[in-house]
């Protein structure tokens, strides 16, 4: 079971005085400060985070280490941070995933908005709905036609659990079409197998599709935000192509466990708005597709609170399963 340390911790601050806390958030961090991040090396999430680490251990003068605690469908990391201390020394950077896998693992003790305290909304950045070149659909509008034409017989590659697999759902939901889901292992074998043709279409994030966008390998049919990509600026959002209301992006926040200290959590949001802004980071992440953002814990906890229900309604309505 999961340790909820706010109530507690809320108790013992009751007799300490306001100076003593404004003195310790003023000297944090006096230690290394461990970052947990639920994904593997490599994974877009991981990067970003070491990206920030690195700016964080020079501007505050202590080491943030990066720790990927993967297992679980990111569960691992999430239940690391969740019993930590609420010190401010075990960190998260997590995405989106945060926000579903309560939805996916209803036997799972997780509260995202009781279990962690938010940070910083850093980054997002909007997903792309592809095909592979062959099929007769040049535009999000003419492959709503055909789905319609041929309901059923268009097949969508989705990393099974993962964020495509949600947005997937949600699309063909909101488009009124009836699009076939088959789930895979991984991200990697959906992207090949589109690619081969034996996909007839995906979501991918603008980093891991803009190569074969780009190469002529896969088509762009729309973006799923309902801003047009900076990196694709004559992609049309999905939203103003037949699907009214579809807005959804990937993001990177940082969290703490529930109790920690909100000075401490100002501190830490005020140098990660720097840090992602600093024209190396924002450099960065303008070339994989993404936006900083820079948001206080504020802004974190309305979008947590807005995306829990949203997928939960999602994961219900599909009827969607995890293996």
């Amino acid at each position: 079971m999961m340790r909820h340390a706010s109530h507690g911790l809320a108790a013992t601050l009751m007799g300490v005085p306001l100076a003593v806390l404004a003195q310790s958030a003023a000297d944090y961090p006096m230690k290394p400060v461990r970052v947990i991040v639920p994904t593997a090396t490599g994974a877009a999430t991981d990067l970003q985070a070491r990206l920030l680490a690195q700016k964080l251990s020079a501007s505050l003068k202590r080491s943030f280490v990066i720790e990927n605690r993967t297992g679980a469908g990111y569960t691992a990391g999430y239940d690391i941070v969740s019993k930590a201390a609420p010190d401010g020394y075990t960190l998260m950077a997590s995405s989106v995933a945060i926000t579903f896998v309560p939805a996916l693992r209803p036997d799972l003790p997780l509260d995202p908005s009781r279990d962690f305290a938010p940070v910083s909304l850093v980054a997002k950045a909007p997903f792309l709905l592809l095909s592979h070149p062959a099929l007769p659909a040049k535009s999000v509008r003419e492959l709503l036609a055909l789905a319609k034409a041929r309901p059923g017989l268009l097949n969508m590659g989705v990393a099974n659990g993962a964020t495509t697999h949600l947005v997937s759902a949600m699309f063909s939901s909101m488009a009124g079409v009836k699009v076939t889901l088959i789930a895979y292992r991984g991200s990697g074998p959906v992207m090949i197998d589109t690619i081969s043709g034996q996909m007839h279409l995906l979501f991918a994030n603008v980093l891991a599709a803009l190569p074969y966008v780009r190469a002529n390998r896969l088509r762009a049919l729309g973006v799923s935000t309902v801003e047009r990509s900076a990196v694709l600026p004559d992609l049309p959002a999905i939203a103003a192509s037949g699907v009214p209301g579809f807005d959804v992006s990937t993001w990177h926040g940082w969290l703490a466990p529930a109790g920690t200290s909100p000075a401490i959590i100002q501190k830490l949001s005020t140098e990660l708005a720097a840090a992602v802004k600093a024209p190396d980071v924002a450099g960065k992440l303008a070339e994989d597709g993404g936006e900083p953002v820079g948001g206080g814990a504020d802004q974190l906890q309305k979008l947590i609170a807005l995306e829990v229900p949203r997928w939960r309604k999602v994961v219900k309505e599909s009827g969607m399963r995890v293996e």
